[in-house]
């Protein structure tokens, strides 16, 4: 028997290859000569540069920048081998993880030291960004990326704004005479874990800033902050972001990336699982785990799970996805998976749920109990 487990991470708890490991261990506990193949995937959020080095090779590089509230943090990003192309994670210098609770605030954030990763990369030859835009803290419409690069906002009175999402609705103008030639020259592809337009209801703001801390008020001011900072992108290089999928992703950042760097915007999940030669790899699979830390409305929309369920699909290969939660209807588009598993044995509080080793024993139990499972029709 062939079991490959292709699983994203549990965010703030464990990593895809631990998640992994894991549910390896599970298997062999009752399958010992099992074959599991372990690969790690992303989707455009944390994780995503570990599963393109560990696919095609490269290092990694660390760079003094700022966080979503401009504080000093230190990030990483990689390179890939031939020096040419830098992968990048959103979530490394502008990701909700790096923020209290109580700090969390879409209008006062921004992706600056995003934009500061990407100039480092360019300082050392890099031309080819791919841009993994899950995660993030912001929802500044992608200014604060852009301000490090170079770009300036002003508002009516020519006054310089800051590149936060409290700004959006006040930037009159853009001015490109201050980006450099090397970010010119350079191509980007944006990876998007989710693929919402740039703005209106089912937009940014209204679906995704409210887990990064905003009210129904904030989540109001800042669709209505992307409506004009659309149009004035529209007026200033021609192009419409409003309805365009994956716009929305990072708080809008996927929007600025195509508008101002011509970024290409790519379904994260489908750039990493080919970018690991999925297809080939599960070509005999008899079984696939995947899973992530919650299945909800949202992992039907572009996220590693449904995804690899399509590929599986495509091949008639049945598909178990384990989770730290499943709400009570997960989404029509999620039924195509042969059992979904929660993780959680008993109420427990989040951080409990969310402890590295409490999660990995809940895991390997998991799936322990669905391979005991599997051997009784065997």
């Amino acid at each position: 028997m062939k079991i490959v487990i292709a699983s994203d991470s549990f965010k703030g708890s464990l990593t895809s290859e631990e998640v992994a490991e894991a549910a390896s261990e599970g298997i062999h506990a009752v399958f010992p000569d099992c074959t599991v193949c372990r690969v790690c995937v992303a989707d455009g959020g944390e994780g995503t540069a570990d599963a393109i080095l560990k696919a095609t090779g490269g290092r990694t590089v660390s760079v003094k920048v700022h966080d979503p509230l401009m504080r000093p943090v230190t990030a990483a990003y990689a390179i890939t081998a031939d020096g040419g192309t830098a992968i990048i994670e959103t979530a490394a210098a502008s990701g909700l993880p790096l923020l209290s609770e109580t700090e969390r605030n879409p209008m006062k954030t921004s992706t600056f030291g995003t934009g500061e990763m990407i100039a480092d990369a360019a300082g050392k030859g890099c031309r080819h960004f791919l841009i993994g835009l899950g995660g993030s803290a912001t929802n500044d419409a992608g200014t604060g990326l852009l301000t490090a690069l170079g770009f300036r906002f002003t508002d009516k009175e020519g006054r310089l704004l800051d590149g936060k999402g409290e700004s959006l609705e006040a930037i009159a103008a853009v001015d490109t005479s201050g980006v450099p030639e090397e970010i010119k020259a350079s191509r980007f592809t944006a990876a998007c874990d989710v693929d919402i337009p740039f703005c209106g209801p089912e937009g940014a703001a209204y679906i995704f800033s409210p887990q990064k801390g905003a009210d129904k008020g904030m989540a109001k001011a800042l669709d209505r902050g992307m409506v004009s900072f659309a149009s004035i992108t529209f007026s200033s290089c021609g192009k419409d972001i409003r309805g365009l999928a994956g716009a929305g992703a990072a708080g809008g950042l996927g929007g600025a990336l195509a508008a101002y760097l011509g970024a290409e915007l790519v379904p994260g999940a489908e750039m990493i699982l080919d970018a690991v030669g999925f297809d080939t790899m599960i070509r005999d699979a008899d079984l696939i785990i995947t899973g992530e830390g919650r299945l909800d409305s949202q992992t039907s929309r572009g996220k590693i799970p449904y995804t690899v369920l399509q590929h599986a699909t495509e091949k008639g290969i049945p598909v178990i996805a384990i989770t730290g939660s499943v709400p009570d209807r997960p989404g029509p588009d999620c039924s195509g998976f042969s059992a979904v598993f929660p993780v959680i044995p008993r109420p427990q509080a989040l951080k409990e749920a969310m402890d590295r080793d409490n999660a990995i024993r809940n895991i390997r139990r998991t799936v322990f109990q669905i391979m005991r499972t599997m051997k009784i029709s065997l």
